[in-house]
């Protein structure tokens, strides 16, 4: 049997991957550091996950078992896997990337030379690729030579809505039907493997653009702004008239962009700008907006859902009237219990906007969409409320 090693038990672990991956005959292991998870795991042996969406049904996750991934269990057991996949957040990697090479130095040790692929799926572009230089960095040019050789570190881009689950049993998961996950055949280490909802393509950047453009562009433009209104939730914001308008302009906008810079077929894009807009009004779906707005510094930053659809967009001369609310209200996201947007709020005020836009994104004064953002920003604070 199959064995894969999940690091993260949280939604997306539970309710998107490691479902997938048990339901298509693997033996799952989650390694996590929350040791009531870690015991819930290996007492229960199993949980449920709802379905929530106009075809909503439940459905059992039992092959299943949990090590601690700061524990000494953790790297036999990667030493004897066939699969690491990842959902701990972009800024958790670092942390992980000690532990697999710990878990590779005990697979040279054993003299385990099948094929082992890492997939980080996590929201961000290449993130797998950084895993890897980061866990590089704790191994010896012998040992990288081994990883070269023996080790697979697929890029891919992932998509399925896993909102906070609220279950007598902490141990459920909620998700929409609707998944997606594209890994990069390029960079896979022996021969493909049979899951259930995962597919390899040939060109992941356009994949992994064409999602963040879309789904992670509006999903955190859709939080921002409804931030700024009031909202509790996606579902509540993007039913505000004001706030739904902007998401739906803001995702179709980028939409041209990605057909200039990928070539995609018009129609075909803009059915699916039209599918994503829909998922965000999922009634089962009420994700909180304090959890899609967090890390605000991060997803200003050059390469993320925000500055990046805005600046490719802008490129081709297309219209960017409705994405540059995005970066103007990521500016403005008030949450106490987020350390990124407080560490934000306190730039501002001690030195302000314009500091933080240009510290962030890395646009330049200079340029237009750097004015025409601190202009919205500024209007942002009379015009929503």
């Amino acid at each position: 049997m199959k064995q894969a090693v999940m690091f993260g038990a949280g939604n997306i672990g539970r309710g998107f991957i490691g479902a997938i991956l048990e339901k298509s005959g693997w033996h799952v292991t989650f390694a996590d550091v929350v040791d009531s998870i870690i015991d819930a795991i290996n007492t229960q042996k199993h949980y449920t996950v709802h379905i929530l969406d106009q075809n909503s049904y439940d459905f059992e996750v039992s092959n299943i078992s949990a090590v601690s991934s700061a524990g000494d269990q953790i790297a036999p057991t990667i030493a004897a896997c066939d699969l690491i996949t990842t959902a701990v957040g972009p800024l958790v990697l670092p942390k992980i990337a000690k532990t697999i090479a710990e878990g590779i130095r005990a697979r040279i040790a054993a003299g385990n030379k099948e094929p082992m692929n890492i997939i980080c799926c996590e929201n961000g572009l290449r993130t797998t690729t950084r895993l890897k230089e980061e866990t590089f960095k704790h191994m010896t040019p012998e040992e990288i030579a081994f990883a070269d050789e023996y080790i697979g570190f697929a890029d891919c881009a992932v998509d399925r809505i896993c909102p906070k689950p609220n279950y007598d049993n902490p141990l459920d998961a909620a998700a929409e039907e609707y998944t997606e996950w594209d890994v990069e055949r390029s960079a896979w280490k022996g021969e493909p493997v049979d899951v259930d909802g995962l597919t390899y393509t040939d060109n992941l950047m356009a994949c992994l653009e064409r999602k963040l453009f879309t789904l992670n562009s509006g999903h955190a433009i859709c939080a921002y702004l409804g931030t700024l209104r009031g909202h509790t939730t996606i579902l509540e914001s993007i039913q505000d008239p004001v706030i739904g308008n902007i998401v739906h302009a803001a995702i179709r906008e980028s939409g041209e962009g990605l057909i200039r810079e990928f070539g995609f077929d018009p129609e075909t894009h803009h059915a699916y700008v039209e599918r994503i807009f829909k998922r965000f009004h999922n009634p089962h779906l009420k994700d909180e907006v304090a959890r899609v707005g967090r890390e605000p510094m991060r997803k200003l930053s050059p390469g993320d859902r925000l500055i990046k659809p805005l600046v490719t967009t802008a490129s081709y001369n297309l219209p960017v009237d409705h994405l540059i609310f995005g970066a103007a209200a990521a500016l403005r996201f008030d949450c106490p219990d987020d350390p990124q947007s407080v560490e934000m709020l306190e730039k501002i005020r001690k030195e302000n906007a314009a500091a933080a836009l240009k510290l962030y994104t890395g646009l330049k004064p200079e340029d237009p969409l750097f004015t025409r953002i601190l202009d919205v920003y500024r209007a942002l604070a009379v015009a929503l409320r």
